[in-house]
């Protein structure tokens, strides 16, 4: 599967932003996937989860009430909204998805910049 996020941009804070993945190549509800962030000098780190058929969700304590997770298998599109922007959420947003053997798969990040 191939994936391609966009959607980032320089936002304030407080504000909003929705990012999108949109996936090509395979079943795109055979995976499960995510959203992981990667900020300058720190290590890549989990943002927000769906399952296959967009049932179950999880989200890192740091998102939790702030960021909603969505599917849509139909258009084969991972969407990140995310509200209550705060400068600590700025970092490279990648979206993953994940096979039922548990290989990973990643896309090119998309730059998420929220000013103070």
């Amino acid at each position: 599967v191939q994936l391609q996020a966009s959607g980032g941009g320089l936002v304030r804070t407080g504000g909003s932003l929705t990012l999108s993945c949109a996936a090509s190549g395979d079943t795109f509800s055979h995976y499960a996937m995510g959203w992981f962030r990667q900020a300058p000098g720190k290590e890549r780190e989990f943002v927000a989860a769906i399952g296959r058929t967009g049932v179950s969700t999880l989200y890192a304590d740091s998102v939790k009430g702030r960021f909603t997770v969505s599917r849509d298998n139909a258009k084969k599109r991972l969407s990140l909204q995310m509200n209550s922007l705060k400068p600590e959420d700025t970092a490279v947003y990648y979206c993953n998805a994940q096979n039922m053997y548990r290989m990973d798969y990643w896309g090119k990040g998309t730059q998420v910049t929220v000013s103070s």
